[in-house]
């Protein structure tokens, strides 16, 4: 592995320079010490790193004060624009949408499933384009919860930035159990102990991010390769086939009597009606989870101004090709009613996927194995991402007085590692896999409760924080002309998606107190059901009413807000030229590829 420049300033020679420690040449016995001694040192802290630069307004309102000395030096910036643009296409491309579409599509049928993804994926357009314009102003690691303090009010920020955080905590050991489930799939692996799959998952997720951000960004360009490859594989393949597919569709409908058979279908294209669609809004919000990773991701690249708009930009691809035409053909090929669909154990279960139904209905042996495996990475790519978003959220917490300091330890490397190796820790609850199967159910039941909607309030806070963000710019005298990049919805964008992520609250909250079926349920079955769909609204509010309390944080007033300070410094004059005689080279194809992606 190469050494940037960017490695040589996180270590720290013994006289206290910020230069890479140089060792003279000797024996093969020297070299390999130095080296040694050059891995043990990574870990020792750096006084003179942070997540959150000096200047930025913590979570107290006052300015993040730098430490005597050199200037802080921030997260290791070692993600390029093709880590960032993976990221972008298939970061979160995993089990929501291999294995939990299976679940949406039982419950809301094909129109409900296309109609639902179709409205979240247009409201998440909107938001990560809304990111994107504040990332490249502010590009700050853990941004979400320091946008909502500094755009709206910092008690709103701390219960943000531990909803964020707890999001991904919990994912963690979900998807390393869901990785031994999805093991299950071949005979050969069914008598081996959950315990020993679960292990070798959790230590090759916490070894790839303790090499870092690069380890991170590597091990997230080969998963989405992967997961790019096999959807477009699938709605090749499916795509031709297509017309026997909807003869074995029509086939497994004979089997119902011909008077019902109109019916039957008219019922399962919107299966359990109005209710069945707001239920598939939440499946829908789960699979798009990590969409956001790409703002968070941008404090790590060395040019985000010119990287992060061209991701932001390949999001919309990804949602129209990735999501709604692959879910447009399972719909087709899938009857609603399949009892694989219905009778799967959870939506870690990969008998359970769509997509596996789809191919086995082809008949060719071999092609659902290989979609298993792809979705085995998938589990993997999604545990990866819990690790990397949860520890710089939470060392950027620890930065600004939301979270206890060691949290912030940022080694020599760049890497928050007592963030990375808290986060990890909370892995190990995943041996709950060698407990019965009830007791693991149950438990895993809650800890998903407990992040069940934090990404619908993650993506309403983005969308409101950039809608506080232009009045404070207007109220200010600012032009947009002095913006780098802007989002292309616009503010109306930023409207739609926050009220949108308020209807879907209100859903969520219709089908949690009434869920499809709620009759034959008993008063405590009810309320255990309400509180697992709806735990993490309560939790949130517990965080903001607290921190109100003990801080006695204020709103912010957009005449008052500081739209100066932690701003990224930027002669735009000078990189618009810059910009406009690079076109001027470009081609008439890459002009066409450029405006859209």
């Amino acid at each position: 592995m190469e050494k940037s420049v960017d490695d040589e300033k996180k270590y720290t020679s013994p006289a206290g320079s910020h230069e890479a420690p140089e060792y003279e040449a000797g024996s093969f016995e020297e070299v390999k010490s130095s080296k040694w001694t050059h891995f043990v040192d990574s870990f020792k802290p750096n006084p003179n790193a942070s997540v959150t630069p000096a200047g930025v307004v913590g979570a107290d309102g006052k300015v993040i004060e730098g430490s005597a000395g050199p200037p802080p030096e921030k997260l290791s910036r070692r993600l390029k624009g093709r880590h960032l643009q993976m990221i972008a296409i298939g970061g979160s491309i995993g089990t929501g949408l291999f294995v939990g579409s299976g679940a949406a599509l039982a419950g809301g049928g094909p129109a409900s499933l296309v109609i639902a993804y179709g409205l979240i994926g247009a409201m998440l357009y909107c938001t990560v384009h809304a990111l994107g314009e504040l990332a490249v102003v502010f590009p700050v690691a853990g941004s979400f919860a320091a946008y909502s303090s500094r755009f709206l009010d910092p008690a709103w920020g701390f219960a943000m930035g531990w909803n964020y955080a707890m999001g991904w905590l919990v994912t963690l050991p979900l998807e390393i159990i869901a990785a031994s489930i999805t093991v299950s799939y071949w005979d050969g692996a069914k008598g081996v102990n959950g315990a020993v799959w679960v292990t070798i998952f959790l230590l090759v997720i916490i070894a790839i991010n303790l090499f870092g951000v690069k380890g991170y960004g590597e091990a997230e360009f080969v998963f989405s390769i992967i997961k790019i490859v096999a959807v477009l594989g699938f709605i090749s393949y499916r795509a031709v086939t297509a017309p026997n597919a909807v003869i074995v569709f029509s086939e497994y409908a004979l089997t119902q009597e011909q008077a019902q058979l109109t019916s039957t279908l008219a019922r399962g294209a919107f299966n359990n009606g109005f209710k069945g669609l707001c239920s598939v809004f939440v499946t829908a919000a789960f699979s798009f989870a990590g969409t956001e990773l790409v703002g968070l991701a941008a404090a790590e690249t060395a040019n985000p101004r010119k990287t992060l708009p061209s991701a932001i930009k390949q999001v919309f691809w990804r949602i129209l090709l990735f999501y709604m035409v692959s879910l447009t053909l399972v719909g087709v090929l899938v009857p609603y009613n399949n009892p694989q669909l219905i009778n799967g154990s959870g939506s870690s279960d990969a008998n359970a996927s769509p997509f596996v139904i789809a191919i086995k209905n082809a008949g060719i042996g071999g092609l659902p194995s290989v979609m298993n495996v792809v979705i085995l990475i998938a589990v993997l790519s999604v545990g990866n991402s819990s690790i990397y978003g949860s520890s710089r959220t939470l060392a950027a917490m620890a930065d600004q007085g939301q979270a206890p300091k060691i949290l912030g330890y940022i080694d020599r490397a760049g890497r928050p590692l007592v963030s990375i190796l808290f986060a990890s820790s909370l892995g190990f609850l995943c041996y709950l896999v060698a407990a019965g199967s009830d007791t693991r159910t149950q438990a895993f039941d809650w800890l998903l409760a407990i992040s069940g909607l934090s990404s619908i309030f993650t993506w309403g806070s983005i969308c409101f924080c950039h809608i506080r963000f232009r009045k404070a710019w207007k109220v200010q005298g600012r032009s947009l002309s002095e913006l780098a990049f802007r989002s292309q919805p616009g503010v109306y964008g930023s409207w739609f998606g926050l009220m949108f992520n308020f209807l879907v609250l209100i859903a969520q909250f219709w089908t949690a107190m009434a869920p499809t079926g709620y009759g034959a349920l008993t008063a405590g079955e009810r309320i255990q059901n309400f509180f697992q769909a709806y735990l993490s609204a309560p939790i949130i509010v517990l965080f903001y009413v607290v921190f109100k309390i003990v801080k006695r944080a204020k709103i912010r007033r957009t005449k008052e807000m500081d739209l100066v300070t932690g701003q990224r410094e930027l002669n735009l004059a000078q990189l618009t030229e810059e910009d406009r005689l690079e076109r001027m080279n470009w081609s008439a194809p890459k002009r066409v590829y450029k405006f859209f992606c």
